[in-house]
């Protein structure tokens, strides 16, 4: 009988809500999978008790200091695990020989280095870090093509997208009438619109639906996700941004939609839960088991649908339209976009501007950002931390 060689897997950012689903869905098929490395920022407890558990080779900390204190708790625990620290260590890890696939689940830019190192590397890359492909665009693109990397999504709208298109990308822009995208409305989708100045970071991360981190629940809450989700469909599909559409689902079962030239439409649906499109991207082309309850078509509620531009929507929803139009502009737009929404979230989840204003400081930074087609990593860097600083600037102006 043939032996079979376990797929050994780098969860970078695995204390997340992704990183924790992941390691959730390689738990349940032992012997197919092999916790290879494990990464986080500063929860160092939290990794401590996954490397226990799942037993890495490696493991990586942001900073040396997290390391450091994680290398303490591992050795006082008798475990084996080998811990590094820092950005280097966080990419080394991406791009390691030994390594097959590897889940790109930390949040933000902060991703990127590590993405375009999975990239570069040939590696079977789960993307579920957005903004590896909104910050870098067709540069990322050019990494996972030079590298032979297999790019697989999972964010479950794009893994929806992925799995209703043909098997043949070259017949997509032949076949394919437009793609659509979901969004349940987040937590204030029939709120009075009047009243968003006064929501608290609290309510703007109680999601229906989703059990997901503070900064993507609030990008949930305006909608920004979705935006960041439609710059993320127009480099991953190649279609143009005119044959991307958004439509309100509250319910959140149909996760995206195909539409064909044919006009028919190609759906996946499936509960709202992230093991079913990790499960997806880790055994591609073939399915296994991921733990998700199933869909029970017997006590599944009405599925409706609304427009964007329905009654109130243009202004829970502002910054929505900033997708079509950053991808309309020059190379480099959706980076600064990107940025801007980062620094004005993590103002207001600290209370420094109101959840009204998140959309001001969007807005503001793009208008004082002129970018040039970056070319190379340290040119993204570069155009992140100038948009930064930008909308920091918007930041301190409206908290005053």
């Amino acid at each position: 009988m043939k032996q079979v060689i376990p797929q050994r897997v780098a969860i970078l950012g695995s204390t997340g809500s992704i990183g924790t689903s992941t390691l959730d869905v390689l738990a349940r098929h032992p012997g197919r999978f092999e916790v290879y490395a494990l990464t986080a920022a500063t929860q160092v407890d939290l990794l401590a008790q996954q490397c226990l558990k799942f037993e890495p080779r490696l493991a990586v900390m942001a900073s040396a200091a997290h390391a450091n204190r994680l290398a303490t708790l591992l050795k006082e625990a008798g475990s084996g695990t080998e811990v590094r620290g820092g950005p280097q260590a966080l990419v080394d890890v991406a791009a390691h020989e030994e390594v097959d696939t590897v889940m790109a689940a930390i949040v933000g830019a902060a991703g990127l280095g590590s993405c375009l190192a999975a990239a570069r590397a040939g590696k079977r890359l789960l993307l579920a870090n957005k903004e590896a492909l909104v910050v870098g665009g067709e540069f990322f693109l050019q990494a996972v093509r030079t590298g032979g990397a297999t790019l697989l999504p999972i964010d479950s709208e794009h893994s929806a997208i992925f799995q209703s298109l043909p098997d043949d990308p070259a017949t997509w822009q032949q076949r394919v009438d437009k793609i659509i995208l979901t969004a349940s409305g987040g937590p204030f989708r029939t709120r009075d619109p009047r009243t968003l100045r006064d929501v608290t970071p609290d309510q703007a991360c109680d999601h229906p639906n989703w059990v997901m981190g503070r900064k993507i629940s609030v990008d949930s809450a305006t909608m920004m996700n979705k935006a960041l989700e439609v710059i993320e469909a127009r480099y991953l599909f190649g279609l143009p941004p005119e044959r991307l559409e958004v439509v309100i689902h509250p319910q959140s079962v149909i996760h995206s939609m195909v539409q064909y030239s044919d006009h028919s439409v190609v759906a996946q649906l499936g509960t709202p839960d992230m093991r079913v499109p990790i499960a997806y991207g880790l055994s591609w082309p073939e399915r296994m088991a991921s733990g998700a309850t199933a869909l029970d078509f017997r006590t599944l509620a009405a599925m409706t649908f609304e427009p964007l531009d329905a009654p109130g929507h243009a202004e829970r929803y502002a910054g929505i339209h900033l997708a079509w139009e950053a991808l309309r502009s020059p190379a480099g737009t959706t980076a600064v976009l990107n940025a801007a929404n980062e620094v004005a979230v993590e103002a207001f989840l600290a209370r420094r501007i109101r959840f009204d204003q998140i959309h001001a400081v969007n807005l503001r930074t793009l208008e004082a950002i002129s970018p040039a087609a970056p070319g190379s990593l340290d040119d993204l860097l570069a155009l992140d931390s100038h948009s930064r600083a930008a909308a920091g600037q918007s930041v301190a102006s409206l908290s005053h």
